[in-house]
């Protein structure tokens, strides 16, 4: 099974605090459409100001609809070419095995 997730670029000009308080303003709309509880347990995300990235998990119903949200409100905020977009698919490989601990 792969997992999606769109990664966004922020270009210089965009304050990170108004990328940040876009993303809140998506997870509320997220809560709306979804309820608080189900948006917590799937809309995973992350926001690194330094490097202008946000990364959204799009694996789930709540996470893809986090991410047209959050697409729309950036495109009419500071227009579409004020970041860029890509979709980060990850094939993930076996899970790692428990190892007994002994004492």
């Amino acid at each position: 099974m792969s997992s999606d997730a769109y990664r966004y670029h922020f270009q210089s000009e965009i304050p990170a605090a108004e990328v940040e308080a876009t993303l809140v303003l998506s997870i509320l709309g997220a809560e709306a459409l979804h309820g608080e509880a189900q948006t917590r347990l799937d809309a995973g995300h992350a926001f690194d100001p330094k490097k202008r990235v946000v990364v959204i998990d799009a694996g789930t119903a709540v996470g893809r609809d986090l991410n047209r949200l959050f697409l729309g409100f950036m495109t009419r905020e500071f227009g579409p070419g004020s970041f860029r977009v890509e979709r980060v698919t990850h094939e993930p490989g076996p899970h790692p095995r428990a190892e007994a601990v002994t004492t």
